[in-house]
């Protein structure tokens, strides 16, 4: 037995890969093919996206939303989640990316599932409420620039229905935000969002050791 989370080492790593790894061949191409960018630091884990599918089948999820689409692997893993009558919306302001995720999602046959919203987050979870109002979501993921995150998590509780959950990524940022000494922008408005959960009543929270740090917030 251990008293807490076990260490990540390389080995250890490889072992859980190799043990629980279902990511599809189609998924790991997508990843392959990111991993080249000078921005591949931004993409999520394989046992990232596996785990978030695992959330959405155990919400039933049938409408999701994504802040942050990046070159489209984790909508990959949402939208292959949902009922075929599902819908994942995928919010991204930057037109490249948006594009290289969008290739992707047709090139496995999911973009009939996702709809695509190019701008600013802010504007595209404003328009949201104004189209599909409070409590129209079952599943958020919230990757997108760190100094708004609180005002996405906002926003996207709003979004949510009761019971179901927003995750946000980045939550360790590199471990970073165990750092006092580091305070720059972004390490302080993660660590800054951290305590907000912490405190905030209206959901119940996990903060997971996976990836870069995974915060589950569920709407009481």
């Amino acid at each position: 037995m251990t008293h807490k989370t076990l260490s990540l080492t390389p080995t250890l790593y490889e072992y859980i890969l190799a043990t629980a790894d279902r990511e599809p061949a189609g998924f790991k191409e997508v990843r392959a093919q990111t991993a080249v960018l000078k921005q591949a630091k931004m993409q999520i884990a394989p046992e990232q996206g596996q785990f978030m599918a695992l959330l959405v089948k155990l919400l039933k999820a049938k409408n999701a939303l994504e802040i942050g689409v990046f070159t489209g692997y984790s909508g990959l893993w949402i939208a292959s989640s949902l009922p075929p009558d599902g819908k994942l919306v995928a919010c991204e302001i930057n037109e490249t990316w948006a594009n290289m995720a969008l290739a992707n999602w047709q090139q496995l046959k999911l973009e009939d599932k996702i709809d695509l919203r190019l701008g600013p987050a802010l504007t595209s979870l404003n328009q949201l409420l104004v189209e599909r109002g409070a409590n129209s979501f079952d599943f958020i993921f919230i990757d997108a620039d760190k100094e708004n995150q609180a005002v996405y998590y906002e926003l996207a509780l709003e979004l949510l229905v009761p019971g179901g959950m927003i995750v946000l990524d980045n939550s360790l940022w590199y471990g970073k935000v165990a750092d006092l000494a580091i305070n720059d922008k972004t390490t302080v408005a993660i660590r800054e969002l951290n305590a907000k959960l912490r405190d905030d009543a209206r959901v119940d929270i996990s903060l997971i050791a996976v990836g870069d740090g995974l915060m589950l917030a569920r709407k009481k």
